[in-house]
């Protein structure tokens, strides 16, 4: 199991955003997060990569580390192993596609020139964008900015991929060509756990569907797939 949440209890800055957390992801699921916003689905996603600390739980792990006692020197090593799609794509823009690339790959330990440039080829060519590398993020459409985001969140191989709101500023179909790619992802092994607002996206692709709701989390999947 590579998330287990037990009777988890949330806080945002003393308020309660959550409780009573049971949560579970295993390799190769894909998991819908869903509710209003404000409900706690990007606290929730907060908690799994350290950016916000856990008040309370019976167990409360993530690729074996306990997030109620992690220390923060280990907090990087828990991060390369999770990759994390934003909305807003947060990517260099000083740099072309390749540079911004082989910026992460440095930064998480990758020295050989050749290494460096065979895996960014691959990453690239798996999610259709392997003949953009040369170009500059304002270059590429908003759809081709998060395909780069998500080459990115791949580059070490993670065994979760987190993804707020991949699709929110997306047009319809370039929204769908995102849920097929993270699907594909999905099925080579990784856990994917994205947000969304938009439940069309989960009765074409179907997956494990938890909604936030009233402080507390949900597994729903029957309501969409009975």
């Amino acid at each position: 199991m590579l998330i287990n949440y037990q009777n988890v209890v949330i806080c945002q800055q003393e308020h309660e955003v959550l409780s009573e957390v049971n949560f579970q992801i295993n390799k190769g699921e894909f998991v819908y997060l869903i509710g209003k916003v404000g409900s706690g689905k990007t606290s929730l996603l907060k908690t799994f990569y350290g950016e916000l600390y856990i008040e309370s739980g019976d167990t409360t792990e993530v690729l074996g580390y306990n997030m109620q006692t992690i220390k923060r020197k280990y907090i990087p090593d828990l991060r390369r192993k999770l990759g994390i799609v934003f909305q807003d794509f947060q990517l260099l823009t000083d740099r072309t596609v390749s540079a911004n690339l082989e910026f992460v790959l440095r930064a998480t330990g990758w020295k050989k020139k050749s290494e460096i440039k065979n895996r960014i080829d691959e990453v690239l060519d798996l999610v259709g964008m392997g003949t953009k590398g040369y170009k500059f993020p304002h270059e590429l459409s908003g759809g081709e900015q998060q395909r780069i985001v998500i080459a990115r969140a791949i580059l070490n191989s993670p065994e979760i991929v987190l993804a707020d709101e991949p699709t929110g500023n997306l047009d319809e179909e370039t929204g769908h060509q995102i849920v097929e790619l993270l699907r594909h992802i999905s099925a080579k092994g990784s856990a994917v756990i994205m947000t969304t607002h938009n439940l069309q996206l989960i009765w074409k692709y179907p997956g494990i569907v938890y909604r936030c709701d009233c402080h507390r989390i949900k597994d729903v999947s029957q309501e969409f797939y009975r």
